[in-house]
């Protein structure tokens, strides 16, 4: 998985987890991208902020901070089609 689809991953992943208090699942698969960008890439703490229609993701990798960025639209996807899925709402 490349740096730019994991740290995609866990932002998503991210937004559903705090949103959705009590989903474990969402949890538990934040957990598992976490994982993934601590062991596969070597990224410590994320630090999320939003823009004007972005979420940026401020990371260390390789001695350097570094940023990456997500339209908003994007990064919301996986909550609205959560919250839009009756089987995910009971």
């Amino acid at each position: 998985m490349t740096l730019h689809d994991a740290l995609y991953n866990w932002l998503q992943i991210h937004l559903v987890a705090e949103a959705r208090d009590g989903d474990r699942a969402a949890v538990d698969t934040r957990d598992f991208f976490a994982q993934v960008l601590r062991e596969d890439h070597h990224i410590g703490e994320i630090k999320i902020s939003r823009g004007k229609g972005m979420y940026h993701l401020d990371y260390e990798h390789e001695g350097a901070v570094k940023r990456q960025s997500f339209p908003k639209a994007m990064a919301e996807q996986l909550l609205i089609d959560i919250n839009s899925n009756p089987k995910y709402n009971e």
